[in-house]
């Protein structure tokens, strides 16, 4: 799986550069907000964009944000009663296609699939300063680079130049360490809900 990441993102940015001189004026610049939801936990998530178009019905997306915790919900809920608190956090970047419906349409759908890596950290405080000083210096051996992958939808609103895109990702990391599966729940899959304004130009 993470060769196959690797593929898909050195793949699309062969793609992407040829064409970024030619397309500069159909470039799209986006910032986006929203929520990552799992099981009955949500938390905050925020990044930015470009897209540069292939056609008319495809666009390169390349991306970096930030997912604000990604921690297993039932242990989130369970460090509510002690005077601790862990969060897993992830930096990511990531390239990918989007499939959209054709120009000239104020609401355009698309579906979109995109490959990157993620940088997991966890942090750690609710004791001591000289305790939390400690942890988070062990915990720092255990920060990660893991593939990210994703799958999803949404509709672009355009009027003009400025365009609202309000999707939908399902995301999964691909990790194999054992103390960030505990972290996680196990399996790291979890949904994604944005809203991004932009421009296009």
């Amino acid at each position: 799986m993470f060769r196959f990441a690797r593929l898909v993102a050195a793949a699309v940015a062969a793609l992407l550069f040829p064409v970024a001189a030619a397309a500069q004026d159909q470039a799209q610049i986006q910032v986006f907000g929203g929520a990552v939801v799992r099981d009955f936990g949500a938390a905050p998530l925020f990044g930015g964009a470009v897209g540069v178009p292939l056609g008319d019905n495809v666009i390169v997306n390349v991306e970096g944000g930030r997912l604000t915790d990604v921690l297993s919900p039932t242990l989130d809920a369970l460090l509510d009663f002690t005077p601790v608190d862990v969060q897993l956090s992830a930096l990511y970047g990531q390239a990918g296609v989007r499939i959209i419906a054709s120009p000239g349409r104020t609401a355009r759908p698309y579906a979109e699939a995109s490959a990157g890596f993620a940088r997991m950290s966890t942090d750690f405080d609710g004791t001591s300063p000289e305790a939390e000083a400690i942890v988070d210096a062990a915990l720092r051996f255990l920060d990660r680079t893991e593939p990210i992958l994703n799958v999803g939808g949404g509709v672009v609103l355009q009027g003009g130049a400025v365009f609202i895109d309000l999707g939908y990702r399902y995301t999964k990391i691909v990790s194999d360490n054992p103390v960030q599966s505990i972290l996680t729940g196990g399996d790291l899959g979890f949904n994604q809900f944005r809203i991004g304004v932009g421009v296009a130009f």
